[in-house]
């Protein structure tokens, strides 16, 4: 092989290297000769590039030292070069300036073919240079911006001279070669003005981009490239996004609670306009609710809780559990038609929250997917909830379990790993708090344990925190942004209770006789056989159950059985669970406290036990029925029937695996379902979807104030879901509580029409009494609605099926 360094017109010398395998010899040498090391040779001051070798074996390789032109821009260019067998050799050079680093320069020489370098820091500079007979290769690199036009410099040094003559000698061999010499030469031109400093790195580039080394054609080894990475479009983005959203096992189980549910309630959706769950009494006044808040809060805020029932009285709004939680539901349509269909959708919905809500609990904590699903169905349609059926704000409880699952994942903590600092989210925390304090505007009934079991998991886990950094020397890292977060979350949750709060205890003290007492709560205290007795509505149970209902005082509230089935999985989760066994003593202790004060009086009289949460807990005297807190026991036994359920699918993976092939086989599949398939079994009912009774024409036209007879807590419901056409002020109501005008109007008007009734009614600024023909009969106004008014200052008025009196 030989080298180009000699000065531009002097004779090539030849050096007795040794050539590439398979190469013919050149003239003048002999097999088996050695290259001379290099290696120290420094660069030729002019920028000469350092002489290259061919080591044994036909590789040819640049010395070790530094071989950028003196001068130049690229002052960490090294250039390596490689030979194979066929005679081509490859010189690869890289940059430690950080400008390029995938540049290439290529040169061909040799006998029988070509040799080929790389080295560049930019772009990529390739040229030829055949020697006929006595092939002479040398690698040539541009020392900054790589020379797309022509690649034809051996290094970065070369003078104008030697690529002139190399352009001869090009000349000399190929015609081809000829017709691109003045090109060549433009292109060395370049080269050299760039090692001056003079060289416009720009134009190189455009010059690239042109293709200007190949006579402005592409590339041909371009085809042999890695096939660029295709830009997605922002429809396809979106399209991948929404199809990673669709199979999220969040979405998939939101889903499936949702069909679940329409299931589960059906037919609710099918006679939405017409039916209401359970009976028309307490839905008919929940409907209302629902309706009165969307309106009020479109019209006047300021009057919420001031409502158009139990006229000329205020506060009345508050006389119940309001469900202010559904008031954007009321915002959509009016009359009565919309809110029983607002009610059956949100009583869907409900139970799709609840299972929802209790499945990412149970998965957050630890369990598998089998298991989570079980927890949520168990808690959703435990036999018990049935009687609850007309009681939408006993319904709507699922955003208890799911504000505690998004506190557990915001703290980065689960029941079966513990602590995990590094899965803290405080964006978790403050969604917490805020699905918290949602579920506390629907009611109190349900709202307040959850808000005072909040208040206590947060002492607990101060106290555990610092024990442990006190006696345990054990610290870990919990994080300002974790405090700050917590800290307004904690406000916004108890700014909301107390905002709520304000009404009702404006309401005890302007009816004193509407707080409860401790003989109230003893009249709807269920005994022990309630724990194992189904409501009528359970299909499975109901009828079996009949006379264990027949003994007990108040049945609807008294039935409480969370399903047998639960029972089981729960009792089998003690002894063989994911949990550990101090974790399923924690969720036993829960369970029989939650019984104990679901027994309220009951339980040895409830002297340890309820009395004291009532007499010493703000708010607890109006909780009205114990038998509601049963819910915390069936939460806590859905959580220890996922143990087991996990844990028994968790084996089944295990046999699988130790199969050959590792392939589950149907029947174990199917028996990872069957306590799943069981709790939903014995959760079926049987409740009834009676036919609301129509708006008469007369409350769609009669302005308020208004009475409507016959009055009463039965009949007065339904009165109230007629008004939500016009919401005009009526003196019916019903609620938890009678108040004791109420009492005074329906027992003055039983002899309405007369002179003493309609005295009483104007006084308290009633013009209009519309009295229902078709619910009189067997009462008093069956007769006297059509008496004569002589005397009496008022006219009467047919309309439709209602006589309207006016005063």
């Amino acid at each position: 092989m030989t080298t180009d360094q000699s000065a531009s017109g002097g004779p090539q010398p030849t050096s007795h290297y040794p050539r590439a395998a398979g190469d013919p010899a050149p003239d003048g040498a002999k097999a088996g000769d050695t290259a001379p090391d290099t290696s120290h040779r420094e660069p030729d001051p002019a920028g000469t590039a350092a002489p290259r070798t061919t080591a044994a074996g036909g590789t040819t390789a640049a010395p070790d030292s530094d071989h950028t032109a003196t001068g130049g821009p690229d002052k960490g260019a090294t250039a390596a070069g490689e030979a194979d067998t066929a005679g081509t050799t490859i010189g690869k050079a890289s940059t430690t300036d950080g400008a390029s680093t995938n540049g290439a320069a290529a040169g061909k020489a040799s006998a029988r073919g070509t040799t080929t370098g790389e080295a560049g820091t930019s772009g990529a500079l390739t040229g030829r240079s055949e020697a006929g007979s006595g092939a002479q290769a040398s690698g040539r690199a541009d020392t900054d911006q790589a020379n797309g036009e022509r690649p034809n410099a051996d290094k970065a040094g070369k003078d104008k001279a030697d690529l002139d003559e190399a352009s001869k000698d090009k000349n000399s061999n190929d015609k081809t070669n000829q017709d691109k010499t003045s090109n060549d030469k433009a292109s060395n031109d370049k080269a050299g003005k760039e090692q001056d400093g003079n060289g416009d790195a720009k134009d190189q580039a455009d010059a690239k981009a042109d293709g200007g080394g190949n006579g402005g054609k592409p590339d041909r080894w371009a085809a042999f490239g890695p096939a660029p990475e295709p830009v997605p479009t922002w429809y396809g983005r979106l399209a991948r996004r929404l199809g990673r959203f669709l199979i999220h096992e969040w979405t998939l189980a939101a889903l499936g609670s949702l069909a679940l549910a329409v299931l589960m309630t059906w037919p609710s959706l099918q006679y939405a306009r017409h039916t209401l769950p359970q009976d028309y009494w307490d839905p008919s006044l929940q409907a209302w609710q629902m309706a009165w808040s969307g309106h009020i809060l479109l019209t006047d805020p300021a009057q919420l809780w001031h409502a158009n029932a139990f006229f000329p009285e205020r506060w009345s709004f508050a006389f119940s559990d309001t469900l202010l939680g559904y008031a954007p539901a009321g915002m959509i349509g009016t009359g009565p038609e919309a809110a029983l269909v607002r009610y059956n959708i949100m009583f869907v919905l409900a139970h799709a929250l609840a299972t929802f809500g209790a499945y990412v609990l149970a998965r957050q904590l630890g369990a598998g997917r089998i298991g989570s699903a079980v927890a949520g169905v168990s808690y959703t349609y435990a036999p018990w909830l049935l009687a609850q059926a007309g009681h939408l704000h006993v319904i709507s409880n699922g955003g208890i379990p799911l504000a505690l699952a998004m506190l557990a994942r915001g703290h980065g903590w689960s029941l079966r790993h513990g602590y995990r600092p590094e899965r803290r989210h405080e964006g978790w925390v403050y969604a917490g708090w805020l699905v918290a304090a949602w579920q506390l505007s629907l009611g109190f009934g349900i709202g307040l344990p959850f808000a005072y079991f909040l208040a206590g998991a947060v002492v607990v886990a101060a106290v555990i925190w610092y024990a442990k950094r006190i006696f345990w020397r054990l610290k870990r890292p919990f994080g300002q942004r974790l405090f700050v977060a917590n800290l307004i979350g904690g406000l916004i949750f108890a700014g909301v209770g107390v905002l709520l709060a304000i009404p009702y205890f404006t309401v005890t003290q302007l009816h004193p006789h509407a707080e409860r007492t401790i003989g109230d709560i003893a009249i709807f205290s269920p005994p022990a056989s309630g724990f194992v007795t189904a409501p009528a509505e359970s299909r499975v149970w109901g009828e079996l159950h009949e006379g264990a209902r027949a003994i007990l005082p108040w049945h609807p509230e008294m039935t409480l059985l969370p399903g047998f089935v639960l029972y089981a999985l729960a009792a089998g989760g003690l002894f063989f669970s994911i949990w550990t066994v101090r974790q399923r003593l924690l969720l036993l202790a829960g369970v029989v406290v939650a019984i104990t004060l679901s027994m309220g009086t009951k339980f040895f009289g409830g002297h340890f036990t309820y009395v004291p949460l009532f007499d010493h807990l703000p708010g607890w005297s109006g909780i009205r029925t114990p038998g509601r807190l049963m819910l915390w026991t069936t939460l806590l036994l859905g959580l220890l029937a996922a143990g087991a359920v996990s844990a028994f699918a968790q084996r089944v993976r295990e046999i699988s695996a130790e199969r050959i092939p590792s392939w589950p086989s149907p029947w174990l599949r199917l028996a990872t379902l069957v306590p799943l398939m069981l709790v939903l079994a014995e959760g079926t009912n049987t409740t009834p979807h009676p036919v609301v009774p129509p708006q008469p024409a007369a409350m769609r036209t009669v302005d308020g104030p208004l009475l409507v007879l016959p009055s009463g807590q039965s009949h007065d419901q339904p009165v109230m879901l007629w008004s939500t056409t016009r919401f005009q002020d009526i003196v019916n109501g019903g609620s938890g509580f009678t108040p004791r005008q109420l009492d005074d109007v329906r027992r003055v008007t039983m002899t309405f029409p007369d002179q003493t009734s309609v005295d009483y009614l104007r006084t308290l600024g009633v013009r209009n009494v519309v009295v229902m023909r078709d619910q009189i009969i067997g009462t008093p106004w069956e007769v006297s609605v059509d008496a004569p008014l002589d005397g009496l200052g008022i006219t009467r008025e047919e309309i439709g099926s209602a006589v309207v009196f006016r005063l």
